[in-house]
């Protein structure tokens, strides 16, 4: 059974828009979302877009963000002094990287511009996902929380003008034995901001490592998670290069499972992927390879009673 619950229903950002359309009307016609003059919320205006398809389509919606709107009650998306360094497109994902000055925006102005560069660049149908990055880095929050791709699911609108709210979430994570030969669930009840993914909270969580005396964590510390996402219930999950500085005491079966029993607790993960800076060519160790999608073996959770003393 997943072992997931939500206490406080999801809200992001408060997305009161004139016009609910945010998909496009027709081939060449798009809904832009600017920010009003206050930064209180988002605006769309329908845009004809030179027929294109690919990066050539989202680099011309991202000059119309760039550009400011004929309405003197709307303000241009993406700061002039931001620049648009590049754009990588995959199989799912559209990821845009920016210049360091995007860091400069105000923490309400860069909430809502990032909404609405997101809102935008998902009418490309292909597309499920938006990713942000910064000097070819993951964008990062004050709190130094990593942000996810965000989906057409990141967005409730709010009509009590809330930008961020803490939720709570019950998570079953796993973690090395002792010995390191099995894995010891550990169900921990976690605070978080409305703007992490539950997949990522999951991720952030084993590399934080166990709080139950006698475990041992999986992920080595320092490790950077780069990106996760989710996509048709396979959780993409891409770190650094420091994950493969493994503690060779624990067993690469389980350091491989603890990531995916635990992400595959989540009602919307199935399958687990791991890469490395990207790379799926490699192996998790010795044995395993990253490139497969790994489903959880309930056959590598310790059995046996054993009794372990909380640290809390």
């Amino acid at each position: 059974m997943k072992k997931i619950f939500y206490s406080v229903v999801l809200f992001l950002l408060p997305l009161l828009f004139l016009d609910g359309c945010s998909r496009q009307e027709q081939d060449s016609s798009y809904q832009i979302f600017y920010l009003n003059t206050d930064i209180t919320k988002l605006i769309p205006e329908t845009v004809e877009v030179e027929e294109a398809e690919g990066e050539t389509l989202v680099r011309k919606l991202l000059k119309q963000l760039q550009t400011q709107p004929d309405d003197a009650g709307l303000r241009q998306t993406i700061p002039s002094d931001v620049k648009v360094e590049s754009v990588n497109l995959t199989a799912y994902q559209i990821t845009v990287d920016f210049s360091e000055e995007y860091y400069q925006m105000e923490a309400t102005e860069e909430i809502l511009a990032r909404a609405a560069i997101a809102k935008t660049l998902l009418q490309v149908s292909e597309y499920p996902y938006v990713a942000f990055t910064v000097g070819k880095k993951p964008l990062e929050l004050e709190d130094g929380i990593t942000v996810g791709a965000m989906s057409e699911d990141s967005f409730v609108e709010n009509p009590g003008g809330q930008i961020n709210s803490s939720q709570k979430a019950t998570l079953t994570l796993y973690f090395a034995d002792k010995k390191g030969k099995w894995l010891v669930p550990e169900t921990r009840e976690v605070h978080y901001s409305s703007n992490t993914s539950l997949d990522k909270l999951v991720i952030k969580q084993l590399i934080e490592g166990p709080k139950t005396r006698g475990l041992q964590a999986t992920i080595p510390p320092g490790t950077k998670l780069i990106t996760v996402t989710v996509v048709d219930n396979v959780c993409y999950v891409n770190l650094d290069e420091v994950f493969l500085n493994q503690n060779q005491e624990i067993t690469e079966q389980v350091v491989l499972y603890s990531i995916v029993n635990s992400l595959t607790e989540l009602e919307s993960v199935d399958k687990v992927q791991i890469s490395v800076n990207g790379d799926t060519s490699g192996k998790v160790r010795y044995i395993y390879e990253l490139a497969p999608m790994y489903e959880a073996d309930s056959s590598m959770i310790l059995k046996e009673e054993e009794e372990v003393e909380s640290t809390e």
